[in-house]
Parts: structure tokens; C-alpha cells; sequence
């Protein structure tokens, strides 16, 4: 068979995907077969680690989701993505509908920011199970796409990733147990039952190894974030984008922070955070909690999606000030040639105070639907 073939069976077989909330569409037809036949989620999930970081086959829908920045011998410093996603697929969309076994659609996407010269290097992939090009364990962590993996050795997790003009190595190592987003094991997205995820993060990694940038090879060290998220069903018609925040403060503590954008360009209610303290420790904020302000604008002279630069963040009631700069602007993937999705996903530094004090960071945001709305969700 060969990748052209690969491409187009995989892109009959896709589902939709969501948070970092991707979409690949899917025949309205097959949207009752496919949520009857995952489970979605609800309240009450109790997580358990490190099972938790395997993959979910009763759900619909799966990412793992790793940024970091990095620094290397030479002093240059570098931002890198790295993303898996596995869509279910339901039984009348199968090619082989004589097994049960679970059979999925694998995507990934792989990106590294040279931040001193400003150059973003972007990479994806798409396959399926079945071919053996793509894999997730649903026993512990082992993800692997045409390459691309990610793989558990005790506490490390190990992440690889080559492609034309970047590649990595890496070693991650947590510095705080995992942290659970949301209320009552779900993350809700929407108003609707099971519109939400089961959402964790290891917000604060210890990262070293090897980072492949224009032919050259670069021993790094620096810090990640980690993200997993299952689920069926999360975003509804009247949203049409979201913007992401992981930002990690000079303090030892991180803040995650996501906002659903409506049609009628109203913030969705569901819209929240979590702060992360020096011990790990989560606390919930809801929407009312927070405000983000844009204060320029980014034309994308590519997909002319027109971004929000600079954001003020204020937490008024933690006394949290923060001023989050994108480290260039040219951060943008358009994913034609996996989840047909576009968005700005852009390494980026922090400046503010804290409790009157001031603070610095580094963090990540992620920005989708500013050159189109979503596609239909099932």
C-alpha cells in the first residue's frame, strides 16, 4: 500500500478531535453509531497513575500534548511541540467490520521555534492501526507514529521525534505529580452532558537531551509541559475557536488557562483555569475569575487568520499581573495533511507581578479559529 493510499484510507476513517481541541470531519450520518459507542465523560472519574497516561480506547477521542522551552551549550534557545492524537473509530466506519478490536486513526504534529532567528519549523503525520505505523498502548505509556514516539522508563518519560530540518531527544523528567483540570474528574467544555474532557497536566518537567536543528546537533536542557485529554463529544456549533495557556512562573508555580469563543463573540460560561502551587496542589478558577486582553493583532500572510498578540492576564484575586509575549509571530500551523486544522501555537515569555512582586515565566499559547470557525462537530 502505498502513503498516498495510507493518506486516503486514513482521512475516510478520521473522527473528530479536540483540545488542544482539533477536528477532523466526519459524515454527519455516523454521528449517533459513533457516540453511542464511545463512552463520553462525566463526573466522577477517578483518576490513577501512571495507568492514566496510557490510552483510553473506551473514549472516542485522545492527545498527548508536549511543549517545553529549551536552551542550548551555545546559549540559543528553542520552543518545541510535539503532539499525538488518537481518534476512535466506530464500527460502520471500519474496513475490517468482522473484529472487534478497537481501531483508531493516529495523528501527530511536531514543531520547533528557533527563537533567536526567528524560524518555525512545523512537521505532521497521519496514519492508522492496522499498518503498523501507528500505535497507543492501553496499558502504559507507548505512543508511536511513523517514527515520532513517546515511551515511560519509571518516571521518564522519553520523547522522539526527526523530521527534514528539526528533530529531538529528549528526556522528561516530573518535577510535581500530576494535576487535575477541572471539577469532579471532567473538564467541561460546554453546557451539555459529556461536552468535556478527563484533563491532566505534568506542568513543570525537567528536559534534556538532544535537539536537531538545520543539520547541526544540540545538547539542551530546559523545562516542559505535559498535557493528556480523553473524551467523545466536547465542543458544540456556537463555539468557534479557543485560545490555550500554559504558562510556567519563575515562582515554581504554573498557571493553565483556556477560553471558549462563541459565534456571537461572547465568552462560552465553561470557559476556566487551574493555578498550580509550588507543591503541586491544584485550585480551580472559573471564568469570572480572570480576564485576558489582547493589545495588537498578527496577520498571517499564509491562511490570513488574523491572531491576538501581547495578552494582559489579571487574577485579581491572587494578585497575579502577567504580560505574555510571544517570542516571534510566525508560529502557525496549517495541518492540511492531518487534522485540516489551522492555528497558532507559539512559544512565548512572561513578564508581571505577583502579590505586588515582580515575576518572570514561560509559557505556550495555542490559538484556533481566527481564519475560520470550526467544522461541524459530532
Amino acid at each position: 500500500m502505498t502513503r498516498k493510499n495510507i493518506l486516503l484510507l486514513a482521512l475516510m476513517t478520521a473522527t473528530s478531535i479536540a483540545m488542544p481541541f482539533f477536528s477532523i470531519a466526519l459524515p454527519a450520518a455516523n454521528a449517533e453509531q459513533a457516540d453511542s459507542y464511545y463512552k463520553k465523560a462525566l463526573p466522577g472519574y477517578k483518576f490513577s497513575f501512571p495507568r492514566d497516561h496510557a490510552s483510553h480506547e473506551v473514549f472516542k477521542t485522545e492527545w498527548w500534548y508536549y511543549t517545553g522551552h529549551l536552551k542550548a551549550d551555545d546559549g540559543k534557545k528553542y520552543g518545541y511541540e510535539l503532539t499525538f492524537f488518537r481518534s476512535g473509530v466506530s464500527p460502520s466506519e471500519r474496513v475490517n467490520t468482522k473484529t472487534k478490536a478497537p481501531s483508531n486513526v493516529y495523528l501527530a504534529h511536531f514543531a520547533v521555534s528557533d527563537i533567536n532567528n526567528k524560524k518555525f519549523h512545523f512537521y505532521e503525520k497521519l496514519t492508522r492501526s492496522g499498518l503498523s505505523l501507528g500505535t497507543a498502548s492501553s496499558s502504559v505509556l507507548h505512543i508511536y507514529n511513523d517514527g515520532w514516539r513517546v515511551d515511560e522508563a519509571g518516571d521518564t518519560m522519553m520523547l522522539s521525534a526527526d523530521a527534514e530540518k528539526a528533530g529531538i531527544k529528549l528526556l522528561l523528567s516530573s518535577k510535581k505529580p500530576p494535576v487535575i483540570h477541572g471539577k469532579d474528574g471532567v473538564s467541561q467544555k460546554a453546557d451539555c452532558a459529556g461536552c468535556a474532557s478527563h484533563y491532566y497536566s505534568m506542568s513543570r518537567m525537567d528536559t534534556k537531551g538532544l535537539l536537531f536543528i538545520d543539520g547541526k546537533e544540540k545538547r539542551v536542557t530546559g523545562t516542559s509541559w505535559m498535557d493528556h485529554e480523553f473524551g467523545s463529544n466536547q465542543l458544540t456549533e456556537e463555539q468557534v475557536g479557543w485560545d490555550w495557556y500554559s504558562l510556567q512562573l519563575s515562582d515554581n508555580t504554573e498557571l493553565m488557562l483556556y477560553i471558549m469563543r462563541k459565534k456571537d463573540g461572547s465568552i462560552d460560561k465553561n470557559s476556566s483555569g487551574t493555578i498550580i502551587g509550588v507543591d503541586g496542589k491544584a485550585e480551580h478558577l472559573n471564568v469570572s475569575q480572570f480576564t485576558i486582553r489582547s493589545k495588537s493583532k498578527w496577520l498571517s500572510p499564509q491562511s490570513k487568520g488574523n491572531y491576538p498578540m501581547n495578552w494582559e492576564i489579571d487574577i485579581p484575586q491572587k494578585q497575579i499581573k502577567l504580560q505574555v509575549t510571544p517570542d516571534f509571530e510566525t508560529q502557525e500551523l496549517v495541518t492540511k495533511r492531518s487534522t485540516d486544522v489551522t492555528y497558532w501555537e507559539g512559544a512565548s515569555s512572561i513578564t508581571g507581578t505577583k502579590n505586588g512582586k515582580p515575576i518572570t515565566g514561560e509559557g505556550y499559547v495555542e490559538m484556533t479559529g481566527y481564519n475560520e470557525s470550526f467544522k461541524k462537530k459530532i
